[in-house]
């Protein structure tokens, strides 16, 4: 029996047993990390599993059920399992359900990899991470940490309707950090950032990223934010790096314009949306320099797949143009009661959790900027580099963000260095006070986005470039 057979025999059983649709997902997924510190291995795990996952649907309720054997009577029993949690959910009357028209697809999708990360050893993941802590504590980090993630994952995807897509998604990252001790206070620098780096390609990325290379460079300055001045508090220009603009994107527009928190279906960790789906296509999110995409195509980034769990083919599309707010992300469900024509934003993170409304790559376009112009046309500002911290509101609106180092930006040439930076502000005047815009995108990688009860990690992509945005207050100690 092959896989295709396995998720197809689990939704034939659930529409014998009254689904009026259903669809499976059969799962394959391998994982390994390795933590380095101080020169040492601390940790390495590897682990792999497989099953299916099942969903029925049965008037306007989901049902979902999992099992880890893909066996005839296994997949047979989660397809029934599956539509009698449906039946139970609708003797409760709801909301009518529809679910978006979709082009009936079968197709096979896989990520690029030049070297697969799983063929590489893992003696040799650990002689390098060993190594860049050894370079970190060399160049005076008291404490210096590396650290690699990888997954291989493969999914084969039937519905009812007749999709029948498979897919193999590679995905990993490296990062590492030096953290020094001072007279009451502890200081740290991360590279690439504070998590590391992570995207759908394979390890020679990993092998680009040269930690060993930057440990100096990051070691130092660590010790140097000892002996640096805080950062003032008051409002100034700031310039935001590419990596905290990516976070700030993902906390501040991608949870937001998840369809199903503006719909009020879903408002755990990460809380609903300030957002008013009467105004999209209307609202001004920011200045004329915004302008954001949803795009599961691009090659390398985290957020990239073929399909989502729901088989809608991977397509772009604008959340956010010439600061007007246009796009959400959302599936088949959601888009039908919302009364839009796309989906394609529905994912899980594994065979035993059900799919859901979940950010792909959500980013910027290129700005017509370069970071050293952005630099030279400020007179009085901060430049603020590399998450340290973050908090939003559960409605996405106000936020507060730390970050490792900051720099003075006087009459255009960075000046002297900062520590303990913040900045805070409300999201849409946040993003409309944005006048300068780099053209030096990247797809920085987020693999621990938490959402769904029970919860699930999601990982995503957010293209991001340095940025200028006037008079934001920052110094916020409290």
């Amino acid at each position: 029996m092959t896989n295709f057979d396995a998720a197809a025999r689990a939704v034939d059983a659930a529409i014998a047993a009254g689904a009026r649709y259903a669809d499976a997902r059969v799962m394959f997924r391998r994982y390994e990390a390795l933590d380095a510190r101080d020169g040492d291995v601390e940790q390495a795990a590897q682990h792999e599993d497989h099953g299916v996952g099942v969903r029925a649907l049965v008037g306007s309720s989901w049902g979902f059920f999992a099992a880890p054997d893909l066996d005839e009577g296994a997949t047979e029993s989660a397809g029934r399992r599956a539509a009698e949690i449906a039946a139970a959910s609708a003797a409760v009357p709801g909301p009518a359900v529809d679910l978006l028209e979709l082009e009936v697809v079968t197709g096979s999708w896989s990520s690029a990899a030049e070297i697969d990360p799983f063929s590489v050893s893992l003696s040799t993941k650990a002689d390098l991470l060993v190594a860049a802590t050894d370079a970190l504590r060399e160049h005076g980090a008291d404490i210096a940490e590396a650290n690699y993630q990888g997954w291989d994952t493969r999914k084969w995807f039937v519905s009812s309707q007749g999709h029948r897509v498979d897919q193999h998604i590679r995905e990993c990252g490296a990062g590492m950090s030096a953290t020094v001790i001072g007279d009451g206070e502890t200081q740290i620098r991360s590279y690439p950032s504070r998590r590391g780096d992570f995207g759908t390609w394979g390890w020679e990325r990993i092998v680009d990223l040269d930690l060993v290379g930057n440990a100096a460079r990051i070691a130092t300055e660590a010790r140097q934010l000892l002996a640096a001045p805080a950062c003032p508090a008051g409002e100034t220009d700031l310039i935001l790096g590419g990596e905290q603009l990516a976070l700030q994107i993902h906390e501040s527009v991608g949870h937001a314009i998840e369809l199903d928190r503006i719909l009020g279906w879903e408002a755990a960790f990460a809380g609903t949306s300030w957002l008013d789906l009467s105004q999209l296509g209307s609202l001004r999110y920011g200045s004329e320099l915004m302008n954001i995409t949803i795009d599961p195509t691009i090659p390398g980034a985290l957020g990239s797949f073929g399909y989502d769990d729901e088989g809608t083919p991977a397509a772009p599309r604008d959340a956010v143009r010439n600061g007007t707010w246009v796009g959400v992300l959302a599936g088949r469900d959601s888009a039908a009661v919302a009364g839009l024509d796309y989906g394609g934003s529905v994912r899980s993170d594994g065979w035993a959790r059900l799919p859901m409304v979940r950010m792909t790559n959500v980013g910027l376009e290129p700005g017509p900027h370069t970071l050293d112009e952005i630099i030279a046309s400020t007179s009085d500002g901060i430049f603020m580099e590399t998450n340290r911290s973050w908090s939003i509101d559960d409605r996405r609106l106000n936020f507060q963000f730390g970050c490792e180092i900051a720099y003075e930006v006087k009459d255009g040439v960075l000046g002297r260095m900062l520590k303990n930076p913040t900045y805070t502000g409300i999201g849409p005047q946040f993003w409309q006070s944005m006048d300068m815009l780099s053209s030096e995108i990247r797809p920085w990688g987020t693999p621990n986005c938490g959402k769904g009860q029970p919860g699930q990690v999601g990982h995503t992509g957010h293209p991001a470039a340095p940025a200028r945005f006037r008079n934001v207050r920052v110094g916020v100690r409290a």
